[in-house]
């Protein structure tokens, strides 16, 4: 495993971070079993948010009589102090901890962030934490380049996560800029939001941008932790193959997909919008027609229940055109 500096905090981590999301879909067994894989990999740096329901709590106990063999990332989506000062106390709690390394804003649009700093604002919240001592360093995550910008300037930031993948590499430049500037660069969404199949190949493109401070892939079983260990330890140059395919998987995806970051539920008439798209990109790019019509069926609400309402586009933060995307769904599964 190699370890880096983490930007302006000084922090030594791993390269390869743990991504807490996946976790929510296990029990509290294979949640210790999983982030014993971990620390055995030598991963020590944990990506988790307020938002990610059971996440905190899950990893708090998975290592518990282990803390100060990892550094604990976590992010909520409070905007005023009362609001930050609380989540801080929550995933303390959570996280069976004193303290908390790294505590970062979760996607602010422009207003929001103006909201953040102003009086009032979670900063004054956070900056009371961290000179109480529940926190050692603070940061911000984005998924618009205008935020990422912004942050850019702002003296309080010592790290960006963004997203940054085969597919989505419009923040390169403003990564350039950050390790400019000793801020630390956390690259989120590795694999597009399982959009992109192949791991190893998703994973192992990134390890090439030296402005990548951490990646976090979200991990699920132990398997999942030999695999992008293995991926991310293989610092090669891509070959003209790999090449090759990361040219056909762009030329696949776009820049119109779903990343499954699910913010923007809840649909009106209970769509499970993230997954109707997921069982689209199998019946599309992977041939897996039957699989993908049988669980598309079996969802409660469908694509062509649809009431274009565009509260879900409101939400997303990568301004995709769902109630379009939905149509073209709908017309895919005839449903």
């Amino acid at each position: 495993m190699e370890y880096v500096t983490l930007g302006k905090t000084g922090l030594k981590v791993s390269r390869l971070g743990f991504g807490g999301i996946p976790i929510q879909r296990v029990d509290a067994e294979a949640a210790g079993k999983l982030l014993e894989a971990v620390r055995a990999a030598g991963i020590t740096y944990i990506d988790t948010a307020r938002g990610y329901t059971v996440s905190e709590e899950l990893i708090g106990q998975a290592i518990e009589g282990h803390r100060d063999q990892f550094v604990l990332a976590t992010k909520t989506m409070a905007r005023d102090r009362d609001g930050m000062a609380k989540d801080i106390q929550t995933s303390l709690k959570n996280l069976r901890t004193d303290y908390i390394d790294l505590y970062q804003v979760h996607n602010p649009n422009l207003q929001q962030l103006e909201q953040v700093c102003a009086p009032g604002g979670a900063l004054e919240a956070l900056m009371e934490a961290k000179e109480a001592g529940k926190i050692g360093h603070l940061g911000l995550t984005a998924h618009s380049a205008e935020v990422f910008e912004k942050a850019l300037d702002l003296p309080w930031v010592e790290t960006i996560m963004f997203p940054y993948n085969l597919v989505e590499t419009q923040g390169e430049a403003l990564m350039a800029k950050a390790a400019e500037k000793n801020i630390a660069v956390i690259a989120m969404k590795p694999l597009a939001g399982g959009a992109i199949e192949d791991g190893r190949l998703a994973l192992r493109y990134i390890r090439q941008n030296p402005n990548v401070t951490v990646l976090i892939p979200g991990m699920y079983c132990p398997e999942e932790v030999s695999k992008n260990v293995e991926a991310v330890s293989d610092s090669s140059p891509l070959s003209d193959e790999e090449k090759a395919r990361i040219e056909e998987i762009r030329q696949q995806l776009g820049t119109n997909f779903c990343r499954r970051c699910n913010y923007c539920a809840p649909c009106t008439v209970g769509i499970g919008i993230p997954n109707v798209f997921l069982f689209q990109g199998y019946l599309r790019r992977y041939g897996l027609g039957d699989w993908a019509r049988d669980r598309y069926n079996a969802m409660a609400a469908k694509a062509g229940d649809c009431v274009e309402c565009g509260a879900c586009e409101e939400r997303c933060p990568y301004h995709l055109p769902i109630r379009e995307m939905m149509k073209a769904a709908a017309k895919d599964f005839g449903a």
